[in-house]
């Protein structure tokens, strides 16, 4: 295959020679790399980047796909457990639970946040598809605006290739899943295809899942050749109940129950997602890149909080219809051998439906029935229209500098019952100023540092994200984040990573559109410290290790001091994440595993006056063996110690007095699977 001279450039500015400045990139598995492309990747952006490759990710058993970064250093996970609304993903001392959603998703490049920000398109994912997912922390990464407010994941997934792959799961619940995957290349044109069924009973009573998934990749072409241009396609359905939250004294009753109030309660989420993609080398040194896509997200979600008799606020339908459209567009010039610029721009627009529906009391909750209050029925525009622009500079071997500036840009209006309309908050243009840089001691140490700004605004249907009548103009929060940290290996085989960050927020809001809920928070403050390790030891074990240690707090609140909640933690934020894990390969054919997660306690609203909830430590075990080239069976053991936690939120809104509500762990698990290599 010729190589593209572009390619060369960027090859040659990546590679390390003796004192030359490396990437500060963490790779656990197999990444298969397709072909080059010209747009930077966050390889360059010099900041802490992980990657967790094919091999980490293809054979294991999940409920959802989020949970696969459960593996990965510093990950918080968020486990809700209700029916299709499963979980997600968090970092950076950025919770989960919905009034922020720090972390922008992509797949394939593609941004699939929901207008909330929320993670929900990852559910389209299954793990046999899956070729990595790479995650960038901090502020410092220009490629993205919105939702990027931490940093931001992309999962990739299998591309070109030769195989047919299969694999069946049957486990714990009566679990059953199937996974189909096919690649064909030949002759520059290459397709990919996926098909994922998965259905269980669930731990709990009134909590069986049906779910499928559809996938297809077609590519043509080369940037070596001059121009690649593909399609990717995904559809998605799940159905599923939902057990409802438990109160303390429910809990203590019998975890697996769900209580007769949501009998009725569940979900049927159906999203899909197409792109179209185009990598057009202009010259040799000039390359244009861009893609766009079309996303479609309806979740009609029936939601019982409690029984309580008075009032209907409780028993909830809440349906959500948004599509978004968008593009994004990079052009990257390699200038010379030590000077790489890009510039990059995207566009999105939003089209979003939002109704809300409350219903009388009775047990269960009667979704049939003529809603007692139709609270939302809201239709609303939200468009983002963003650019940046980066520079790779080498000025010598050993250092790297990269000063990128990005601007973005947001337009909307929404239209409310009773012919209330409303335009968006003004917010202007949002500078984002961002340095990186990285500094080579030696072959094997690096010293990198980033100082970056990303922003919050605000998102749903109604006030205070639309300038509805007697609402304020209100201002985009800015986040201001800074890092340092060294790369090094400690002795042969092995790599390892300390950093130590900060991230400070102005006007930070606490916003959840689905319930209508918004509080400022104010001035807060993120800071942090990540330890990492993983190790080649002899030709038969593998570890990973990583710590990290992180706390938010709110610096300034502007309120009275009698309703202050200055120098509180944030809610639902660990003040510690670890991970750890070994692999054995005893014989060519049958290798083991063993990989532990933990997570601290935190409190679950910002006054800090209730007990703490949240912490965990389980251990998981596999066992894998080969039976032929082309088949493999595996063993995975969830939870082997049967460690009872829970996830927690504190519910002010539905009960007569304010209380922790509950969704029970699953416990231990276990899972068989068959992998074909066709």
């Amino acid at each position: 295959m010729n190589v593209h001279p572009l390619s060369l450039a960027l090859l040659a500015m990546l590679s390390s020679g003796a004192a030359h400045a490396q990437s500060s990139t963490t790779t656990m598995g197999t990444v298969h790399v397709h072909q080059s492309h010209g747009q930077l990747t966050a390889h360059e952006v010099l900041t802490s980047v992980d990657v967790l490759g094919a091999e980490q990710i293809e054979d294991q058993t999940v409920a959802q796909s989020w949970e696969l970064l459960g593996q990965m250093p510093g990950i918080q996970l968020t486990e809700t457990r209700q029916g299709a609304e499963s979980g997600k993903v968090s970092f950076r001392a950025f919770n989960g639970e919905g009034y922020l959603n720090a972390i922008k998703t992509l797949i394939d490049g593609i941004p699939s946040n929901v207008n909330s920000g929320n993670q929900r398109f990852i559910d389209m994912l299954f793990p046999l598809e899956i070729d990595y997912i790479e995650v960038v922390r901090g502020t410092n990464d220009p490629r993205y605006g919105l939702h990027n407010i931490g940093g931001n994941i992309n999962f990739g997934t299998r591309q070109g290739g030769e195989y047919t792959d299969a694999r069946l799961t049957y486990g714990s619940f009566d679990t059953r899943q199937a996974q189909v995957a096919v690649g064909r290349e030949q002759g520059g044109f290459s397709q990919n295809y996926f098909f994922g069924a998965q259905a269980s009973d669930g731990y709990r009573d009134h909590d069986t899942s049906e779910k499928y998934s559809l996938g297809g990749k077609w590519f043509y072409g080369s940037l070596e050749d001059g121009m690649r241009i593909g399609l990717t396609a995904r559809a998605y359905r799940h159905q599923a109940d939902e057990p409802g939250f438990m109160t303390a004294d429910e809990l203590q009753a019998g975890r697996r129950r769900s209580d007769v109030r949501n009998a009725n309660d569940g979900d049927d989420r159906t999203m899909r997602q197409f792109g179209l993609h185009m990598d057009l080398a202009l010259t040799e040194r000039l390359v244009l890149g861009t893609k766009l896509y079309h996303n479609r997200y309806h979740d009609d979600r029936r939601v019982t909080f409690s029984d309580l008799p008075t009032g209907n606020a409780p028993r909830q339908r809440r349906v959500w219809d948004e599509t978004q459209s968008g593009m994004l567009a990079t052009l990257t010039w390699a200038a010379h051998p030590s000077l790489t610029l890009e510039g990059g721009a995207n566009y999105e627009q939003q089209k979003n439906a939002y109704v809300r529906e409350r219903f009388s009391y009775s047990e269960p909750t009667d979704f049939d029935a003529l809603p007692a209050r139709v609270q939302n029925d809201d239709r609303h525009t939200f468009d983002n229209t963003g650019a940046y622009v980066q520079a790779i500079w080498q000025p010598t071997e050993a250092l790297k500098i990269v000063p990128a500036y990005r601007i973005d840009r947001f337009d909307g209006a929404t239209q409310l019952p009773g012919g209330v309309r409303a335009p968006l908050q003004d917010y202007g243009t949002i500078g984002q100023p961002k340095l990186s840089l990285v500094y080579g001691i030696g072959a094997d140490t690096n010293l990198y540092a980033n100082w970056g700004r990303t922003f919050q605004v605000l998102t749903g249907s109604t006030e205070p994200a639309y300038l509805t009548p007697g609402q304020a103009a209100m201002r985009p929060s800015t986040n201001t984040g800074m890092e340092a940290g060294l790369r090094f290996r400690p002795f042969a085989g092995a790599r390892g990573r300390i950093a130590v960050w900060q991230q400070d927020a102005e006007n930070e809001i606490s916003n959840m559109p689905a319930t209508g809920t918004t509080v400022v928070l104010g001035k807060t403050r993120r800071r942090g410290v990540d330890l990492q390790l993983d190790a080649q030891i002899g030709d038969k074990w593998t570890l990973w290790a990583s710590h990290a240690y992180q706390e938010a707090k709110i610096e300034r609140d502007g309120r009275a001091p009698a309703m202050s909640i200055e120098g509180n933690e944030v809610a639902a934020t660990p003040r510690t994440i670890s991970n750890i894990g070994l692999d054995y390969r005893a014989t060519d054919a049958l290798q083991f595993g063993l990989q532990g997660r933990a997570q601290g306690d935190y409190y679950l609203e910002e006054q800090n006056i209730t007990d703490k909830y949240g912490d965990f430590a389980v251990l998981d075990l596999s066992a894998k063996y080969r039976i032929t080239p082309r088949m493999h069976v595996d063993v995975q053991l969830r939870n082997v110690t049967g460690r009872e936690y829970v996830y927690a939120w504190y519910d002010s809104f539905f009960w007569e007095d304010a209380r922790p509500m509950f969704s029970p762990s699953s416990g231990r698990t276990a899972f068989v699977s068959l992998t074909l290599n066709l």
